[in-house]
């Protein structure tokens, strides 16, 4: 997410062919052979779902892996109810292993892990399949955001002890691809958790070791075994500002074809993510895809990333526009042929939607990367006065003082917030808006991406209230809060009637539950992410009411 291209501010191959290889299994009795990377459950369904997980090898053992997986129900014995099955952990996917398991119950939790031929069992995880029937209560956890060099993941030590949890969506920006001296790189030198590799990551082999450091994590290890994830990427599983074509960090000159490197980062996420594998026909890019609970809601997860996006609006030289460059700016931005879904997703969006409605259930929820609310950027000085403005900004250095002034005078100017938002593409976003009133659905809209919480009431052109987005904070990513305390309040107050809550200090995640009536954002806080033990805290509680053509409502904020 860029805020004026905030990150400055702040500051192979692989092909499915690769997938297909020829494999000679090793009987892995070997004791070496570990689970250093835990096991992971997502995209469940009414019979069941993704199981994963890693066989690390022996030193200089290069074959594959043979496994066996269990499912059994929670609370029971090993033998009552089992089902179970082999899958290899292939030396072509990195030793990961994945399989869909299916014939279970709905709307049942169930607990899994994985044996090697030597016997060497993995942790145990858990996950519950999607119901059936009537549902009555829909509880999430919306995740983003987790630079593992920006802090530690208490945050996915709370979600794993959260009593009450159906799965986990995960918005994006699982790992990042900078170096050892980039982005927010400043705390992972004072907690000694630096990125691995420590140099910006292209290739194959470094997106996998990326990913691998990240499954390292306890924390995120509990959290995944906790519940399903339901996952899509945002930019920085492959690079920063990221579009069909490119991306903001990505520089052929030195980095090679932009292809290549995006094919080596979705081939390393399609290896360690628990998601289903690209579907025949399909394009990998193309990871949209709907998740029914019962008769009460339809999850509809949407890519914005890499199928379709138009390249971002952007200033001429640098990061801050030139007075000079603003209607030029604004009249890019507003070309009707600019894209962030693409229409083939657009329809299918709508179909789903239509079809979620016809069904009777109350709510829709759209799984999405990026804020899609309208804001505008704050006149910091003129809504604070000079003491103020002094005071928020003290931990400013001169040069960050220069950039925010110049970024406030295009503010002033009418420019949005964010163009790598979809305040960016503002005719795409009119289309969607269209697609939801032909489905007859005011979905609620979950975002990430912008390292802050939000609760935003969505308006169309015309001014008619079209949706409610609840955006998550992240997990340890930094944010404008963490150099200007309390900035969030002043973006809000720019923005009164889109704008109901904003917070830029805290991280955490997002709470999301589901009723038959209400939808209920409560906005969830870890005290520090530079240390344990920490403090859980909701900073907001915001909700929306099925059929009530009105703004969302403050519970506490």
């Amino acid at each position: 997410m860029t805020m004026m291209n905030r990150r400055r501010a702040m500051a192979l191959m692989g092909s499915g062919a690769s997938l297909a290889l020829p494999t000679t299994l090793v009987e892995a009795a070997a004791p070496a052979v570990r689970f250093d990377h835990g096991v992971a459950s997502g995209d469940p369904s009414a019979v069941g779902a993704i199981l994963w997980t890693r066989a690390t090898p022996a030193e200089g053992q290069g074959g594959d892996i043979a496994l066996t997986w269990h499912v059994a129900p929670m609370g029971g014995s090993d033998a009552v109810g089992l089902h179970t099955g082999r899958v290899t952990a292939r030396a072509a996917r990195d030793f990961t292993a994945k399989v869909e398991v299916a014939g279970l119950q709905p709307g049942r939790d169930y607990r899994y892990w994985f044996e090697t031929a030597g016997g060497q069992r993995s942790p145990e995880g858990r996950f519950r399949t999607l119901p059936r029937g009537r549902v009555e209560e829909l509880a999430l956890a919306v995740v983003s955001c987790q630079l593992y060099p920006g802090g530690l993941f208490n945050a996915y030590d709370a979600i794993a002890k959260t009593e009450r949890l159906d799965a986990v969506v995960h918005l994006g920006d699982y790992i990042y691809e900078y170096g050892a001296d980039g982005y927010g790189t400043k705390t992972g030198h004072e907690l000694n958790r630096l990125p691995e590799p420590a140099h910006e990551i292209v290739t194959l082999a470094d997106y996998r070791q990326r990913h691998a450091q990240v499954k390292r994590d306890p924390d995120m290890q509990a959290a995944h075994a906790r519940a399903a994830f339901i996952c899509v990427w945002d930019d920085h599983e492959v690079a920063n500002d990221d579009w069909i074509g490119g991306a903001e960090n990505h520089q052929p000159a030195t980095e090679g074809d932009w292809g290549k490197r995006k094919a080596a980062a979705m081939q390393a996420y399609f290896e360690w993510m628990p998601i289903r594998d690209p579907r025949p026909g399909q394009p990998w890019e193309a990871i949209n895809r709907s998740f029914d609970f019962g008769d009460l809601a339809t999850l509809v997860m949407v890519e914005t990333r890499l199928l379709a996006r138009s390249k971002q609006v952007a200033a001429a030289k640098g990061e801050a526009p030139e007075p000079g460059e603003y209607a030029a700016m604004m009249a890019e931005r507003a070309r009707p042929e600019r894209e962030l879904l693409g229409a083939g997703q657009l329809g299918w969006i709508e179909r789903t939607l239509t079809a979620s409605v016809k069904a009777g259930r109350p709510w829709q929820v759209i799984g999405n990367q990026v804020v899609m609310a309208r804001v505008d950027g704050p006149d910091l000085e003129k809504q604070m006065g000079p003491q103020g403005y002094a005071k928020l900004t003290e931990r400013l250095s001169e040069g960050e003082r220069q950039r925010l002034g110049e970024a406030q005078a295009s503010y002033r100017a009418g420019l949005p917030l964010n163009f790598d938002s979809w305040d960016g593409y503002p005719a795409a976003r009119e289309r969607l808006y269209a697609a939801f009133r032909r489905a007859g659905s005011r979905p609620v809209v979950v975002s990430g991406d912008s390292h802050a919480a939000w609760a935003n009431d969505l308006y169309d052109a015309s001014g008619k209230l079209v949706a409610a987005e609840f955006a998550g904070t992240s997990v340890t990513s930094p944010s404008w809060g963490d150099m200007m305390p309390g900035i969030g309040r002043e973006i809000a107050a720019a923005n009164p009637k889109v704008v109901r809550f904003c917070d830029q200090d805290d991280k955490g995640y997002l709470y999301l539950t589901l009723t038959r009536d209400t939808a209920t954002a409560r906005y969830m806080t870890v005290s520090t992410v530079l240390a344990k033990p920490y403090a859980l805290g909701c900073a907001a509680v915001w909700r929306t009411r099925k059929g009530a053509d009105t703004p969302i409502e403050a519970i506490t904020a």
